[in-house]
């Protein structure tokens, strides 16, 4: 696992701090500082608003799997890559925006067969983050098509690693099959059909007629 970020910061340069190998940041990461010297730190980029007011920062990240939980089933079968800038916007109130490209592979149940599916992702992102307190207030609020696509962020800054959970999530496929022709597992015998064919045979049932059916019983 190997992160680099850098900060732009003009007539001012600090110190470069290692972080899990090879890595030089200029944002504290309290997981490097605490860690045991025989144990590989996690990827830590935390991108502070006051930080960002100085200049742009770029991230170039290798994140093992395991560091991000997914929930929904979901796992990383490998490293996730990431590099790309975060900047403060100017006039925006705090206004944050991460850009850069991914690249991951997903594994997941297959929605059919329940056998393993993977997922490769790969693809560009160009995302927006406001301060929670200049978000839509209240129960019904209207808001624009704009504004649905911004996130909001609490705190002092935004998390990478929560960013790219998110956006993973979201490049998911809503129907998670191992393949387009699956044929997923028998319903009667419970055998999974990919593998081998059963003679089982489905018939329709109307329930409607199930009541009664019970009644002459």
């Amino acid at each position: 696992m190997v992160s680099h970020v850098h900060q732009s910061v003009k007539n001012k340069k600090r110190p470069a701090r290692a972080s899990g190998g090879t890595a030089h940041s200029e944002v504290p990461c309290y997981t490097d500082v605490f860690a045991a010297p025989l144990r590989v730190a996690e990827v830590c980029v935390f991108f502070n608003v006051r930080d960002l007011e100085v200049g742009k920062a770029h991230f170039d990240v290798a994140i093992s799997a395991g560091e991000i939980d997914y929930a929904e089933g979901l796992r990383q079968t490998g490293a996730l890559e990431a590099a790309g800038t975060a900047e403060l916007l100017g006039n925006t109130l705090g206004e944050i925006r991460i850009r850069g490209r991914l690249k991951v592979t997903m594994e997941t149940e297959c929605d059919r067969c329940l056998e393993a599916a993977r997922f490769p992702i790969a693809s560009d992102f160009d995302l927006f983050y406001r301060p929670s307190d200049t978000g839509p207030r209240g129960e019904e609020v209207a808001i624009s098509d704009a504004e649905s696509e911004v996130g909001f962020y609490e705190g002092g800054g935004v998390d990478l690693k929560e960013i790219l959970r998110e956006y993973i999530l979201l490049a998911m496929p809503m129907q998670r099959v191992c393949r387009e022709n699956c044929l997923g597992i028998c319903p009667v015998c419970g055998q999974n059909r990919n593998v081998r064919a059963c003679e089982c045979s489905e018939e329709a049932v109307d329930d409607r007629w199930s009541a009664l059916r019970n009644f002459k019983q």
